[in-house]
């Protein structure tokens, strides 16, 4: 069956019964019919590969996921990764970086998805549950994601237990008022939906202004610090 296929008008404009037992199908295809045959590969192929290089191996376990694939990473000792909108519990809508565990890489977003600038702007609804749950502020969530905030979500992740935190320039251009750029749109390197937006981003400022940004280097330096990940 098609992936997602309940979001379609087709599957919404049948009735009850119908729905309920396409539904039944759909789950059992994806998550209970080729358990087997996942484990069994992933058994087969995730340690010629790791046994292939001396890297870090780092596996990309969202969205849809067959039950054997975390006993398998954890087995091989392979990261899993974090993304803060795209919990592994389905029952939440947002993960907090403080809950990850240590074998994972947490990151703000990826390149197959919108910077927090971007994201902030996508779904009111869910950004104001955001800054009240996640972030712990109050009163009503601001249109655009302030430096400030930028800075807090960050922050956040580099306190995360996740054993690395990556995060997309992006994110860090976005702490600072003179390198954010007025539509974050244009900050999303791939839209898997748009066959004509694939690694489409081009940093706005050169390598050698970034270094010579004392405001930059010295902040981004100090959240390393402050947090610790900075030890050897």
């Amino acid at each position: 069956p098609r992936i997602n296929f309940n979001k379609t008008h087709s599957y919404t404009n049948l009735d009850t019964n119908t729905r309920e037992l396409l539904w039944e199908l759909y789950i059992d295809y994806y998550y209970h019919r080729q358990e087997d045959l996942w484990r069994k590969i992933g058994e087969e192929r995730l340690p010629m590969m790791k046994m292939a290089s001396d890297m870090l191996v780092c596996g990309e376990d969202l969205g849809m996921l067959p039950d054997c694939i975390t006993p398998i990473m954890s087995k091989l000792s392979i990261l899993g990764l974090r993304v803060q909108r795209m919990p592994p519990n389905p029952n939440i809508l947002f993960a907090h970086p403080r809950d990850y565990p240590y074998m994972t890489v947490c990151t703000t977003s990826s390149h197959d998805c919108s910077t927090i600038r971007g994201w902030w702007e996508e779904e009111y609804t869910k950004t104001q549950r955001f800054y009240n749950e996640i972030l712990g502020e109050s009163v009503t969530a601001p249109l655009n994601c302030e430096p400030r905030l930028c800075s807090k979500i960050v922050e956040q992740h580099m306190w995360s237990p996740s054993m690395w935190a990556i995060f997309p320039i992006q994110d860090f251009f976005a702490i600072f008022p003179h390198l954010r750029v007025p539509d974050p749109k244009t900050e999303q390197i791939n839209e898997p939906s748009n066959p004509q937006h694939y690694w489409r981003y081009r940093i706005h400022v050169t390598i050698e202004q970034l270094i010579t940004d004392n405001s930059f280097t010295n902040e981004i330096n100090d959240l390393i610090t402050i947090s610790g990940r900075n030890k050897k």
